[in-house]
């Protein structure tokens, strides 16, 4: 009865609501992501990062007005005020603009590594981008501020580690998300400087498993201490850490944030006997990657968080996994009402325009949660009295409204500013989703996929391969109930900047892209994997709880992989002069003992030093069947911060200092200060050929 009476009032939502600004400005986004759609609800614009294109399409149609060629890998798109559009070109480092009635890309203004998160002033006159590094070093990302009259950066601000989405709060503030730190910083637009580089957020989430008595009873999410550092990776075994800090959007009135983010467990993960690994934990899920935080089930479950207009974090302990009773934001914890259908992989968020329900796109899942943002009775419209009622944290109902199905790899979405329908365009098929409200039902529903264009730009092989590693809900690849893919922790087939928990250690994720992985084997930190259909089969198998690969899957797995574009690095035009010295003192310090060949690894393995002998999470140098770990390549070093198996090495030249005059890690002691310096320039400029 809940839910039928919540689809009601979606329902009626969708029919009735007033008109609200399309992501542009302080009060909600109505559009996220791939997605945007004209002041006049008349035309979609959707960007398609395979084949380089913005769809232009009639809304009511859903036909195709035009097809614009824009730059490699368009990301994100925003509308602003005056039907300009303009698109992040993330391999292309700059941002096209589409003229409202144009049929071809009108500008392409030049900005900084992978620009993603776009906002715009309410009055349109400034174009917000944010950077994933800047054009001269991969330690840090920076929020550029553009003149949409004259198209030059006004100004350029460092903003911290792998930033990703930006949201105006109102009274001249933005909220910038760190991608892989999970974790805020809040900027003060009007005179360019940040204000606060980060939360505690971490504290607030595991404040009874870290002991933390608050300044203030609780009360205030202020009292929860200082922000926990990047990466924070030793942590304790029943804390959990958020990351992937896609899209994020603000209510009507400002004051509250909400950022779709995966949370990820730091307990000692179950992993069943097969591939060396020992007997399971007791007390384990269905699967080694089973049994997440409060009744979730996966161990990197999605999640809705929450701040005030301080950026102060509004969140629920998860250790007691009942909620803070809180009946004024949404639940934190994204939970399924349906038990074969999992919520997993958020990529894009936006408001329907009364701000009273949030539509949260899974790109792994392949469906679209609908959220109310208050759980509270409501007598006053709708049959509200049921709205949020009964609704916990990992309760069997699910802390999902309703769930839709949409096509393949959703990245966008749009609602229209009439409130009639919202729009879904799904990346890996290149189609579009209507959502609307089934008359007489209380529901809404995908009313009608379209395929936009029958090109490709990836072989078939690859394209399979995609879908089985960002498929949440493949049964061959996964257990339904765990509801994780490879892309869980791979984020978009590159890492996590975690450190998880096994039996045997702790393991950081390793990035997938532009590392030559054929090439690499044997597979695992401890190598124990000699090609990656058994590697495969292990993880699917006994970790994800998949029913198994076949030898064509992981042709397919590997085809993908292989066809994934390397991630842009600042460092890849370091002067020739600076990378021969760099060269030099590699060699001096006979790094290529390992790090040899083409990919800069001897495939072999070594004891550098490294293993953790202390805290909670230990290695078990009884279980290294070859002796030592696998040693890593070091192409693409500069994008996958932090280092080590670990992840104890925030940075290159930390590694290299840590026990220099010990010479564990190559002959580092004979290096002067600034062959460092130069051996570090090196490393970062290592590409793939």
């Amino acid at each position: 009865m809940k839910n039928r009476l919540l689809g009601a009032a979606l329902a009626v939502v969708l029919a009735f609501a007033p008109g609200c600004s399309n992501n542009s400005s302080a009060g909600g986004n109505t559009a996220s992501g791939s997605l945007g759609v004209s002041r006049d609800d008349a035309l979609l614009f959707a960007a398609d990062s395979d084949l380089d294109t913005l769809f232009v399409v009639d809304a009511k149609t859903q036909t195709v007005v035009s097809e614009i060629a824009v730059g490699r890998q368009p990301e994100k798109v925003l509308v602003g005020p005056d039907d300009t559009v303009f698109v992040t070109n993330r391999l292309d480092r700059s941002v096209s603009v589409i003229r409202k009635g144009d049929t071809a890309e009108s500008a392409r203004i030049a900005v900084a590594v992978e620009p993603v998160g776009l906002a715009a002033s309410s009055d349109g006159k400034t174009l917000y981008v944010v950077n994933a590094t800047s054009l001269t070093d991969s330690d840090f990302g920076t929020l550029m501020a553009v003149d949409t009259a004259t198209l030059t950066v006004k100004w350029e601000l460092p903003v911290g580690h792998e930033p990703r989405a930006i949201t105006l709060m109102g009274d001249g503030k933005a909220a910038i998300s760190l991608y892989k730190q999970g974790d805020l910083v809040m900027v003060d637009l009007v005179n360019a400087k940040v204000v606060k580089s980060g939360t505690n957020l971490f504290n607030a989430l595991n404040a009874s498993a870290l002991g933390i008595v608050t300044t203030n009873g609780g009360a205030d999410p202020s009292g929860f201490g200082a922000p926990a550092p990047f990466p924070d990776t030793r942590g304790g075994v029943s804390t959990a850490r958020p990351m992937g800090l896609e899209a994020m959007t603000v209510s009507p009135d400002g004051q509250q944030l909400y950022v779709a983010s995966l949370i990820a467990t730091d307990t000692v993960l179950n992993t069943t006997p097969g591939g060396g690994i020992k007997e399971p934990i007791p007390g384990g899920g269905s699967s080694g990657y089973g049994g997440g935080s409060c009744g979730t089930t996966a161990v990197a479950s999605p999640a809705l968080l929450t701040f005030d207009a301080e950026g102060n974090p509004q969140v629920d302990d998860l250790a007691t996994c009942a909620g803070s009773g809180s009946s004024e934001r949404p639940p934190m914890l994204l939970t399924s009402p349906i038990p074969e259908m999992p919520v997993q992989g958020p990529k894009a968020i936006a408001l329907e325009a009364t701000g009273r329900f949030l539509f949260v796109v899974n790109q792994e899942s392949n469906n679209v949660a609908v959220i109310a943002t208050a759980q509270t009775k409501d007598t006053t419209s709708f049959g509200a009295n049921d709205v949020g009622t009964g609704r916990g944290f990992g309760l069997p109902s699910g802390s999902v409204d309703q769930l839709v199905s949409v096509g393949a790899g959703p990245s966008g979405i749009a609602v229209s500013h009439d409130g009639k329908s919202a729009w879904v365009y799904n990346a890996f098929d290149h189609s579009l989703s209507r959502l609307e409200p089934v008359e007489g039902t209380g529901r809404i529903t995908n009313a009608g996929t379209t395929k936009l264009t029958t090109r490709e730009a990836l072989s078939q092989s690859a394209l399979d391969g995609r879908k089985l590693f960002f498929s949440a809900t493949d049964a061959r690849m996964n257990n339904p109930s765990t509801g994780i893919s490879c892309a869980t922790c791979h984020l978009e087939g590159r890492e996590d900047g975690h450190v998880w928990n096994f039996p045997d250690g702790p393991r950081q994720t390793p990035s997938l892209q532009g590392r030559m992985l054929s090439k690499t084997a044997p597979f695992h930190w401890n190598g124990e994997f000699n090609d990656l259909l058994s590697f495969m089969t292990h993880t699917v198998t006994n970790r994800m709880g998949g029913q198994g690969v076949t030898p064509a899957m992981e042709v397919q797995v590997a085809a993908f992989i292989e066809s994934m574009p390397r991630a842009d690095n600042p460092h890849r035009g370091t002067a020739p002069e600076v990378m021969a010295r760099g060269r030099q003192a590699y060699d001096k310090a006979e790094c290529g003992t390992c790090h040899s060949g083409e990919a800069f690894t001897d495939n072999t393995f070594a004891n550098v030093g490294t293993y953790v002998q202390t805290g909670l999470v230990k290695d078990d140098v009884s279980f290294l069947p070859h002796g030592g770990l696998n040693t890593p390549s070091l192409l693409g070093l500069a994008r996958t911060a932090p280092y080590l198996h670990d992840g104890s090495a925030l940075t290159l030249k930390a590694r290299i200092l840590t026990g220099k005059a010990g010479d564990r890690h190559g002959k580092t002691s004979v290096l002067s200060d600034a062959e460092v310096d130069d051996l570090v320039s090196y490393l970062k400029g290592l590409e793939v050929p």
